[in-house]
């Protein structure tokens, strides 16, 4: 089922959610809709969806970068390792305007660790050791933030990067308070 995506400001968003204890049909009907959400994602695309985005704090999300990939699920994830953030290079190919769903045609360029190792399970609950690099590592990060109760706005903030609406094809500055 498709649910609606809460928007930033909701506060459910801002609750730290809890691990999964195990995986019954409440979480399996869980990763469900969330696929099903994630997917018809259009304007903006989605490339990542974490549970508290459609109102459960539950430390789960997806994250499917390509149109062509099936969605990973990371369930309960914990990282092992994180490289150091690489600097903002508005050159480098790995630099990308961040955006998310609960806040759509919002962006910013947001310094993240380029390349971590992340423990979790899968949604069969097979515990997994896997290393996520560049725009994988980005999406991860973003995810996890989401499961902490941080907004992409907060790391903004933080490192006193700009935030842009992209609206009619037009990038325009907003101003953050």
């Amino acid at each position: 089922m498709i649910r609606p995506i809460l928007q930033s400001g909701d506060p459910v968003l801002r609750a730290k959610s809890k691990d999964i204890e195990k995986i019954d049909k409440k979480i399996v009907d869980l990763i469900k809709d969330m696929h099903d959400t994630l997917v018809v994602q259009k304007d903006p695309e989605g490339i990542g969806l974490a549970a508290p985005q459609i109102g459960k704090n539950f430390r789960i999300f997806l994250m499917k970068p390509k149109k062509t990939e099936d969605a990973m699920v990371i369930i309960n994830p914990k990282i092992v390792t994180l490289s150091k953030p690489k600097g903002h290079n508005p050159k480098a190919k790995s630099d990308i305007m961040e955006g998310c769903l609960s806040l759509p045609h919002f962006y910013g360029p947001l310094t993240r660790a380029q390349k971590l190792t992340l423990e979790f399970m899968d949604e069969n609950g097979k515990k997994q050791t896997k290393t996520f690099e560049n725009l994988m590592a980005q999406i991860v990060l973003h995810e996890i933030d989401h499961l902490d109760g941080i907004l992409f706005l907060d790391r903004l903030l933080e490192q006193k990067k700009p935030l842009y609406e992209f609206h009619g094809g037009e990038w325009e500055e907003i101003e953050l308070i």
